[in-house]
């Protein structure tokens, strides 16, 4: 039980402090968003004071308080679920743009990166067990196009699959002319998954590769190991020394280090979405920084933070329950 209250403390203090961040490095760029706001208002005309008025309360008239009266409102309103409006997107809350962004950067990186995790993790397996294999061989070439830059594949495959062969579409998340917007059709389904083919091919390449080798290493460390050695003394059957003595214990360091890539799943991929013009929370967190949304950037860095460290305290469970070694020496 120390253990879990202890990372339990660990974890608060580091979301008390994540969200401070948040807060104050927003602030400490040039600009501020009323000021924003106005200049893209003036631009059509004189504005009334009344306009200007609404505009302040809106956006929690902040140049009226200090900086400490701001940061109690700002918690304040993250306990109530108000993340505050967007400036680039007015009047739109900051709540409805990651609500429409974020199922798309969890529906395609969140399953590339599954999907990557099971097909290193399977082949490193295979890799560690029959060393020497065309298995094995598949690790130069995975560690390779793991080292070339992210959107260099990404403007690779356009070029290929899109503007040469047009086997694929060069941008976006559907067909827009097509469809009006998102509907749970089986017709607009097929249009997302035919859209998000190549942003997945991309993100699957250019991460196997850190898998495969990692297993692959962890499984002939693992082979090493007294325990492997008695299983096969034993007369047990090649496969289940291979399932439940060689493979499950060399998936244990991989395991941590998925749980924390799904944590980042929720940042998306910040250049693969903006090659692609992708509408996940990559592209929508470039648009807020470019833009100076303050309101938006935080937001979005806010769920991130949050999906980070959920993934890293489940994964402290979960390590708690698999390995009692954490719980006394963690």
């Amino acid at each position: 039980m120390k253990f879990y209250l202890r990372r339990i403390g660990f974890y608060a203090v580091t979301l008390w402090a994540a969200i401070s961040l948040n807060f104050f490095i927003p602030r400490l760029l040039p600009g501020d968003p009323f000021t924003i706001i106005m200049a893209k208002l003036q631009r059509a005309g004189d504005i009334s004071p009344q306009v200007e008025n609404t505009i302040r309360l809106m956006l929690g008239a902040a140049e009226d308080k200090s900086i400490w009266e701001q940061y109690a409102d700002y918690w304040a309103n993250l306990f109530q679920g108000n993340l505050g409006v967007s400036v680039t997107q007015f009047p739109t809350p900051v709540t409805e743009l990651i609500g429409d962004a974020l199922p798309w950067t969890l529906g395609l990186v969140g399953t590339a990166t599954v999907i990557s995790f099971v097909l290193g993790i399977g082949l490193g397996a295979l890799a560690g067990w029959k060393r020497g294999s065309w298995v094995d061989g598949l690790i130069p070439s995975t560690t390779m196009l793991q080292s070339l830059p992210y959107f260099w594949v990404a403007l690779i495959f356009i070029f290929v699959f899109s503007v040469t062969l047009r086997w694929f579409p060069i941008i976006g998340g559907y067909d827009v002319f097509g469809f009006n917007g998102p509907e749970w059709t089986w017709a607009f389904v097929g249009s997302v998954i035919y859209h998000a083919f190549l942003p997945a091919l991309t993100i699957v390449i250019s991460s196997v590769g850190g898998w495969l080798l990692g297993m692959r290493n962890m499984m002939v460390s693992t082979l090493s190991e007294d325990y492997i050695t008695t299983a096969e003394a034993k007369g047990l059957r090649p496969r289940r020394v291979f399932t439940t003595y060689a493979a499950r214990n060399a998936a244990m360091p991989s395991l941590a280090g998925f749980g924390v890539s799904l944590g980042f799943v929720v940042a998306g991929s910040l250049v693969m979405e903006q090659v692609f013009t992708y509408p996940g929370i990559g592209k929508l967190m470039i648009t807020a920084v470019r833009n100076n949304d303050y309101a938006l950037m935080q937001g979005t860095f806010l769920v991130i933070t949050l999906a980070v460290l959920a993934a890293l305290f489940l994964m402290d469970v979960i390590y708690g329950f698999i390995d009692p070694r954490t719980r006394h020496h963690g």
